[in-house]
């Protein structure tokens, strides 16, 4: 009887120079693989140079994953884990499966017997929550909110409301080249008093985390996040 292979939950790091923020033993473990399921390959493979390989690139396989690939395409990924062979799980940036399409391969793996192995790393999620100050008792991840106003001013005022009457930590994401138009509405919409944390570049060398009360931030030269990751904690 085959022994089936395991999926390595592999943590990416959160900006390019920094994989020095991953344990070793997680390098260990990337290093001996050589089949990874990775959002985009090019990404995969310029994390995994970071590392200094021991593995020539042209021995490793590399499968392409987003939120429409279908379970069929999902369950041929993991054929080999089904033949004795362990593969690697890679996220663009953080923890596979938190946020990431990651996730249903997860699930798919689940179905199908095989062992789920999930390996410490960054989490700008965690990382965010923990610098923030806010309530790490009682909290709620979003993702994206819209856009566009008038519907990001509602979601915004939802957020708060929720802050007030659960006392829940709110966190939420925006693509990098709309974090200052963000910013600015978060600022002009929330109550005075409700806090708002921004955390940009986390681990990287420009980290920048700042949690202040609404009215203070209107007091506050916003430094300048325009297309940095970042991400958004609003609490008491």
């Amino acid at each position: 009887m085959i022994t089936k292979g395991k999926l390595y939950l592999i943590p990416a790091p959160l900006g390019e120079g920094v994989a020095h923020t991953l344990p070793q033993y997680v390098i260990d473990i990337l290093h001996r693989l050589d089949i990874f399921i990775a959002e985009r390959a090019k990404t995969a493979r310029r994390f995994i140079r970071e590392t200094d390989p021991v593995k020539p690139f042209s021995e490793l396989t590399f499968y392409e994953i987003t939120k429409h690939t279908p379970p069929e395409e999902r369950a041929r990924f993991l054929e080999d884990a089904e033949k004795g062979k362990d593969i690697g799980l890679l996220s663009e940036a953080g923890c596979p499966g938190v946020a990431d399409p990651g996730a249903f391969v997860v699930q798919t793996a689940h179905q199908r017997g095989l062992e789920v192995v999930p390996l410490v790393g960054p989490s700008s999620i965690l990382l965010g929550l923990m610098a923030s100050g806010l309530n790490g008792q009682h909290f709620c991840f979003h993702g994206y909110l819209p856009p566009r106003r008038p519907e990001l001013d509602k979601e915004l005022k939802f957020l708060e409301q929720r802050v007030f009457k659960h006392n829940q930590t709110q966190i939420f994401i925006e693509t990098p080249y709309r974090n200052m138009g963000l910013i600015e509405t978060a600022i002009n919409v929330l109550s005075p008093d409700v806090l708002f944390c921004i955390a940009a570049d986390l681990t990287l060398p420009a980290e920048y985390v700042r949690t202040l009360a609404i009215r203070d931030w209107r007091k506050e030269k916003v430094p300048d996040l325009h297309k940095h990751p970042a991400i958004f904690l609003v609490g008491r």
